[in-house]
């Protein structure tokens, strides 16, 4: 009964949260496709439930620049003030909310990492891919990037 009922709060609850965002949304894309052209959305895998992987969508945040030897600068040089904003405010997640819908993420759950840290799980990190990841999980209430590993 729990995992119909959290899937029906996350469609309900994505499904407002889109509804209400919506003018957001749209001017943030427009902001974006205005100062760095398309694509808009950055697409990135990560693993999901049973560490399948899913693409999860993300305004983006930084240029594609590369320097002189051809090599992509670091992402403090790529990072726009406007891409700074938007992951301060956590803004640039909010395309997530259509990954909720397609029932490959839940609003609260585990925050999907990169698939280069699967090897470096112990068994008992492993069972954060027993659910959906999230939009928002325990680290990003208790403090995000200001808490120890």
């Amino acid at each position: 009964m729990y995992p119909i009922a959290k899937r029906v709060l996350d469609i309900l609850g994505a499904s407002l949260c889109l509804i209400v965002a919506a003018p957001l949304l749209l001017l943030i894309a427009l902001v974006l496709r205005w100062t760095m052209g398309s694509p808009v959305l950055f697409r990135h895998r990560r693993p999901g439930l049973g560490e399948r992987p899913l693409v999860c969508l993300k305004f983006r945040t930084m240029t594609d620049e590369c320097g002189k030897d051809g090599e992509i600068l670091s992402d403090e040089l790529r990072l726009t003030p406007f891409g700074r904003f938007l992951r301060r405010t956590s803004l640039d997640e909010l395309p997530q909310l259509w990954n909720v819908l397609k029932g490959e993420m839940s609003l609260v759950g585990p925050r999907p990492l990169e698939f280069r840290y699967l090897p470096r799980y112990t068994p008992e990190q492993r069972r954060r891919h027993d659910v959906p990841p999230g939009i928002t999980g325990w680290a990003q209430v208790h403090g995000r990037n200001a808490i120890e590993w």
